[in-house]
């Protein structure tokens, strides 16, 4: 054992993880220790009541069996004082564990929820939903409720543990040494269960965030399921993972039942050998019947204290276990918004006619290591509707989340151009003079007005109403019994795929910002009213920036410029052949 422990410290590696973990966890310890300092107090505060009681309950024994009734009735109140006082106190202190449990998770998990949404979208689209939904609830809950607790449950232990050895070694030490025998197999059989705890805690998080992950998934396409007649499939896949998942917990259960039993074995020998000892020296006349039953008392206080001791060991590991899970997501690169005031006085000064987009000499290449742009320009005006066409696949979608900045280049400037050539690099922050049109259903539950207002807070209903207008949406919206105030269910259930992308639309309209993106944002609509819309587009005098793809040659009409994105490359169309594409779309 002691050579497994030097060459795992020898190895630098683990020192440096441990370290980097514990910093990383103390990092918001710190930030609760008063909390914390609380907590201990309180539990020190019990344990002094418990062990004071211990001493009174000796005294009541020795005065009953001494037969001095003038003193029963005084220690017999101060016990149940004793009594009343430590239950008092495990009360307030549960109450106080809740309140600020609840607190310290509620900021940890919003704290999270923030780096999650403002981590790289590249680096955060690796990770499945169901992962970082179990990282962000689990393991975020293991986490707060180890900061209020370890620490202070730790001194409580050791001061519990210190105080009843004293006390016992006090009276009579050979009973303290007894009492103690028990420790070495306690020790040996926990270090065992702390190993196969240790990987079960890792196998036990993966399995859980596959499991959330197959449900979300499972949920979130029940129409599809049900259209391809695979709801059998699913519910034997579903199986498959909790048959599973049962045999994983239930090995380890089988070793814990094991140990459990060894352990209690050890307990049961150890307080049998103090009960055995404690009657030989009160029949001896060594010690009175009083602190034989303190002694035994104590004893019982010493092995549970050790156990609680032990268990801090597995408790440390799963809080190291979701501090690294957590750790990942937090050293994510992360978005930088902090140029967002920038941005703003940039478009406040130098775009009053409007924002030029510009992408120059840019390639970049997918993380395994598939090239999708290899020098690739094109440019978009205020006023001026551009459209990217080509084959899927080929880069029309990722050249808008380049325009997002949800990707980066590896070579090349992609930027914003202001009155009089001023410029600015794309950036996160620039996002906040861009409304975008995804692919896809992308409502959100709520009131068609709230989905409105989550782009736009202080949106009036006249606004919402005139940006459904424009995306010729109102002519169904009106028709609803509560107008604007319809619930939209989730993923836009209750509405057409055509319906569901007006709405996104008159969204990204009502946000009323200087470049438009729309990806495919008509693929469901009928081509009159597509036509419709890209004509109120053309038509607003607002000095909008619009770049689209689409696959529809008809859409093509309304376009100032055309750009084919094919074999890594952007080209502009003539005027003749974006004719002779409509002609034979």
């Amino acid at each position: 054992m002691f050579k497994k422990i030097v060459r795992f410290f020898k190895k630098k590696s683990n020192i440096v993880t441990l370290k980097k973990r514990a910093l990383w966890v103390c990092r918001y310890a710190v930030s609760y220790w008063k909390e914390m300092l609380f907590y201990t107090l309180l539990g020190l505060s019990g344990t002094v009541l418990s062990l004071t009681s211990s001493l009174v309950s000796k005294d009541l024994v020795d005065i009953i069996t001494g037969h001095q009734t003038g003193r029963v009735i005084t220690t017999f109140i101060i016990m149940i004082s004793m009594t009343l006082g430590s239950t008092f106190i495990t009360q307030v202190s549960g109450y106080f564990s809740s309140k600020i449990n609840l607190r310290v998770e509620n900021t940890i998990r919003s704290e999270i929820f923030e780096k999650i949404l403002s981590a790289d979208w590249e680096q955060l689209s690796s990770y499945h939903t169901g992962d970082l939904l179990t990282r962000w609830g689990n393991d975020v809950s293991s986490l707060s409720s180890a900061i209020l607790s370890y620490i202070p449950n730790g001194i409580v232990y050791l001061f519990r543990f210190g105080a009843a050895f004293a006390i016992m070694a006090k009276y009579d030490f050979t009973f303290a040494l007894i009492a103690m025998a028990g420790m070495p197999f306690t020790y040996f059989i926990s270090r065992n269960l702390t190993r196969r705890m240790q990987r079960n805690n890792m196998r036990s998080s993966v399995m859980n965030a596959k499991m959330s992950g197959f449900n979300q998934e499972a949920f979130s396409n029940i129409q599809t399921i049900k259209a391809f007649d695979m709801i059998g499939h699913y519910v034997r896949k579903l199986k498959e993972l909790q048959s599973d998942y049962v045999k994983m917990r239930l090995n380890y259960q089988k070793v814990y039942i094991i140990i459990s039993i060894l352990l209690t074995i050890v307990g049961l020998g150890v307080s049998y050998l103090s009960y055995g000892w404690g009657i030989y020296r009160v029949w001896s006349g060594v010690i009175t019947y009083g602190t034989m039953t303190m002694f035994l008392s104590l004893s019982g206080t010493l092995t549970n204290t050790l156990n609680s001791l032990l268990s801090l060991i597995p408790s440390g590991i799963s809080i190291t276990t979701s501090a690294s899970r957590l750790m990942e997501l937090t050293e994510l690169d992360h978005e930088n918004y902090e140029s967002k005031e920038a941005v703003k006085e940039f478009y406040d000064n130098y775009c009053k006619d409007g924002v030029e987009l510009k992408v120059e000499d840019v390639k970049y290449s997918y993380r395994n290591g598939n090239e999708v742009f290899d020098g690739v320009s094109f440019d978009a005006k205020p006023h001026e509707i551009v459209a990217l066409i080509g084959p899927s696949g080929e880069g029309k979608t990722t050249m808008l989340r380049m325009l997002l900045s949800l990707v980066k280049p590896s070579e090349g400037e992609t930027y914003i151009v202001g009155d009089g050539g001023k410029e600015m690099s794309l950036s996160a922050s620039v996002r906040q003079l861009i409304s975008y049109v995804p692919q896809g259903n992308t409502m959100f539950s709520g009131t068609i007005a709230e989905n409105m207002r989550n782009v736009k807070e202080d949106a009036t209903d006249e606004d919402i109403i005139n940006a459904l207008k424009k995306a010729c949406a109102w002519e169904f919206v009106e028709k609803l019994p509560d107008g604007i105030n319809s619930e939209i269910k989730e993923r836009g259930g209750g509405f057409s795929e055509g319906q569901a992308q007006r709405l996104s639309i008159a969204r990204a309209f009502l946000r009323h910002s200087p470049i438009l993106l729309l990806d495919e944002a008509t693929s469901a609509l009928d081509p009159k009213t597509a036509k419709e819309v890209l004509k109120n587009i053309t038509e607003d005098e607002y000095p909008r920036t619009c770049v689209l793809t689409t696959h529809r040659p008809g859409m093509l009409k309304g376009c100032s410029r055309v750009y084919r994105i094919s074999d890594k490359h952007c080209t502009e169309l003539t005027h003749d052949e974006v004719q002779e594409i409509i002609n034979g779309g």
